[in-house]
């Protein structure tokens, strides 16, 4: 009999805690206006006061699990937003956090903290560009395609197997990220992955839950889940990260 591949037992992805970028996107989409008021770059983008409270309702519930249920590993995106809603939901499980800057969010080049609106206005050759190739392979000038997200993906799952073989492991990743390693996890076609992009938006603060099977493949327990948020009568978000859609 073939010998187990090393990895983790369970996986939770999730969205970090509602963000300054977030709130000023949702700011500028209502106003028509093609740029962010924002005054510092993407990395260093703060979780909003709602959205320390996503993070701090999802800890509540993380720590309410049973002990050999709750994570023993967590890993996160190095940006602000990301790390922070780590640290927040993990603190009472005394457990440290690792940074990965594979889990980062997706480069959005010249693109970054404008809108829709404003990359049609200002890059005309651009949008259409994106409409032609599609959301998936399109790649900002300078940024990144969902696709080259596919392979920082592909990286952390092979170099961290090893390491957090048999762990219960969180990773906090952003909106794009999430959606990507679904499209890794499961297979996913092109197609399949933007038809559940369509479908739903991935809330801030959510969880995705993967568990994995006798074979060693994962498979989807829950996606985009946020019953941890209304417990506590905390806002659901679904505000999409900046530059989403060209």
């Amino acid at each position: 009999m073939a010998s187990r591949e090393p990895g983790p037992s369970v996986l939770w992805l999730v969205r970090h805690g509602e963000s300054l970028g977030n709130v000023a996107d949702a700011h500028a989409q209502r106003a028509g206006a093609g740029r962010l008021d924002l005054d510092v770059r993407d990395p260093d983008v703060a979780l909003s006061d709602t959205g320390r409270s996503q993070a701090e309702a999802l800890g509540t519930w993380l720590a309410g699990l049973p002990e050999d249920e709750r994570p023993t590993a967590v890993l996160s995106s190095p940006f602000e937003r990301a790390l922070t809603t780590a640290q927040l939901a993990t603190a009472g499980l005394g457990l440290g956090v690792r940074t990965d800057e594979r889990l980062r969010e997706r480069d959005f080049g010249a693109f970054d903290r404008m809108t829709g609106a404003g990359i049609r206005e200002q890059f005309p050759d651009e949008a259409a560009r994106r409409d032609l190739l599609g959301k998936f392979y399109y790649r900002p000038p300078g940024g990144e395609s969902w696709a080259d997200v596919a392979l920082r993906i592909r990286s952390l799952l092979a170099t961290e197997a090893l390491r957090h073989d048999g762990e219960r492991l969180v990773l906090v990743a952003h909106q794009a990220v999430i959606m990507v390693f679904r499209y890794v996890l499961e297979e996913l076609t092109e197609h399949e992955l933007l038809a559940v992009d369509r479908e739903e938006q991935v809330a801030n603060a959510s969880l995705t839950r993967y568990e994995r099977d006798g074979s060693g493949t994962f498979r989807l327990v829950t996606f985009n889940e946020v019953a941890h948020l209304t417990a506590e009568d905390e806002q659901i978000t679904k505000e999409p990260d900046v530059a989403q859609q060209a």
